[in-house]
């Protein structure tokens, strides 16, 4: 969940942010915001890569977050302002169109999460439909198409874009309600996993079992599939939103932060591994509601797999709609600083909610759902996009160090933020087995801001004679997207 203000303010004028967060409520923001699609969407695309250790690849990514959640924290403590990777960029390097492109790649990110979450919510639903038609009705299952899930996908999409237009009033307290039903139903999959033992049905030895695709060794598989189960661990960037909102910041961020990580890393693994010793991988890896699967061969004369599909409806709807809002909001942000076109800036009336940008963020998720589709390559290029962004963050962290606090803050480290900018760095190149696709989408997805950003250049400067330029990074809130 992104806390997102958008009006202009000054800081002369605009009071502090109420601090209400204390270390529970954190918590189970934190643990919510990275609980959620990914785990409900990938795993079974990870156990395609890696056959049945689909949990070492998430216990990596967990390493990997942790390290660059040490560089947040050290900066979030430093500058606890309801900011995030495009401040820091901003005052490591004080280029402006680095500024943008950072914010850029967050906003884009947010669009191929929602985007992957879409997919998920598709395949859910449309297991609901079969539950009631087969166990409530006793009529026949339908056979679903690929084709049927892209339109319920879209029609999912656009009723998100509805709700974001008539406007949405956040609240860390809903959050929590969410965060519940999102943890209920991991932690339905790790019962039936314990349960299946007692029963008899559960194959362990699967769990250290490699098989690897026959184009790629152990090592090259693993990396590949860290790549992708990344995706499973975003959301902790984005509590340095709360910042402001938190009471002693300085104290409470970094204890919070990483138990929060340690929870969310533990509840993976056991899913994981709960998942494969009950489904085969290769079983696994067919469809795009893999934990579904899990709790019907785990639990199959119970009726817990008739609610499985709502529960994993709730959890990758909630994250859909906070990614689009975000992504809106970004968009709008950039646009009221004049380094996106103006019209994306324009408001509803009545609404007040940024109308250009969401249909246009909107049409950019109906775009990757419609010619991309596959979940495995959304999740990816969120991934990508945002390990990108905290390899960034990393090298800030080390750059900032020449810029002195007078309060007490968090320092990492030294080889925290080396080690996390050089994990980042290699999880984003080539060399990982990452399908060239993900490239494509990520690229033609930032070609498109600089297309903005070059016509809003000209614009400024042929009819307005003034700079293109970002006035106040601080004002681009979100960090990036929910999962």
């Amino acid at each position: 969940m992104s806390h997102l203000q958008t009006a202009e303010r000054s800081d002369s004028d605009q009071p502090e942010l109420k601090r209400v967060m204390g270390p529970k409520l954190l918590l189970l923001f934190i643990v919510g915001d990275i609980l959620g699609t990914g785990i409900y969407a990938v795993t079974g695309t990870v156990a395609k890569e890696v056959g049945g250790v689909v949990w070492l690849p998430f216990l990596v990514a967990f390493v990997v977050a942790t390290l660059t959640a040490f560089s947040y924290l050290e900066l979030v403590t430093k500058y606890p302002q309801a900011a995030g990777a495009a401040l820091y960029a901003h005052k490591a390097f004080g280029i402006h169109f680095v500024t943008f492109l950072i914010a850029f790649t967050v906003m884009c990110s947010g669009i191929t999460s929602a985007s992957t979450a879409s997919r998920a919510f598709a395949a859910n639903f449309e297991a609901m439909i079969n539950v009631v038609r087969a166990d409530w009705m006793g009529i026949g299952e339908v056979e679903v198409s690929d084709g049927l899930t892209t339109v319920l996908a879209l029609m999912f999409m656009a009723l998100v874009a509805l709700i974001n237009l008539r406007g949405v009033a956040e609240s860390v307290y809903a959050n929590v309600v969410l965060t519940c039903i999102e943890l209920s139903g991991l932690l339905i999959v790790i019962f039936v996993g314990f349960f299946a033992i007692t029963q008899g049905r559960a194959d362990f030895s699967r769990v250290v079992m490699f098989d690897t695709p026959e184009d790629k060794g152990i090592f090259l598989a693993v990396t590949a599939a860290t790549s992708l189960a990344f995706f499973a661990m975003v959301g902790f960037e984005d509590s340095v939103n709360m910042a402001e909102e938190t009471k002693d910041p300085e104290k409470v961020f970094p204890k919070i932060m990483l138990t929060g990580l340690g929870i969310t890393g533990l509840i993976y693994v056991l899913v994981s591994i709960s998942a494969i010793s009950l489904v085969p991988a290769g079983e696994l890896g067919q469809g795009e509601a893999p934990l579904l699967k899990v709790v019907q061969a785990g639990a199959p004369n119970l009726p817990i797999d008739q609610i499985f599909p709502l529960i994993s409806m709730f959890a990758v709807a909630n994250s859909a709609l906070i990614n689009m809002l975000m992504a809106s909001r970004l968009l709008y942000g950039m646009a009221r600083q004049r380094v996106l076109p103006p019209v994306l800036g324009k408001v509803l009336a009545g609404r007040r909610t940024p109308w250009v940008s969401i249909l246009f963020t909107t049409a950019l998720a109906f775009g990757l759902i419609t010619v991309v589709g596959r979940v495995s390559s959304l999740g990816g290029t969120t991934a990508l996009l945002l390990l990108a962004v905290f390899t960034v963050v990393n090298i800030c962290c080390l750059i900032l160090r020449r810029d002195p606090q007078s309060h007490k803050h968090f320092v990492a480290p030294t080889a925290i933020p080396v080690l996390g900018a050089l994990c980042c760095a290699y999880l984003v190149g080539p060399w990982t087995g990452r399908n060239p696709e993900q490239y494509g989408i990520a690229g033609v997805l930032i070609a498109i801001g600089i297309v903005l950003w070059a016509i809003t250049w000209l614009i400024n400067r042929a009819i307005y004679s003034r700079k293109t330029y970002l006035k106040d990074p601080s004002e681009l809130e979100s960090d990036g997207p929910h999962n």
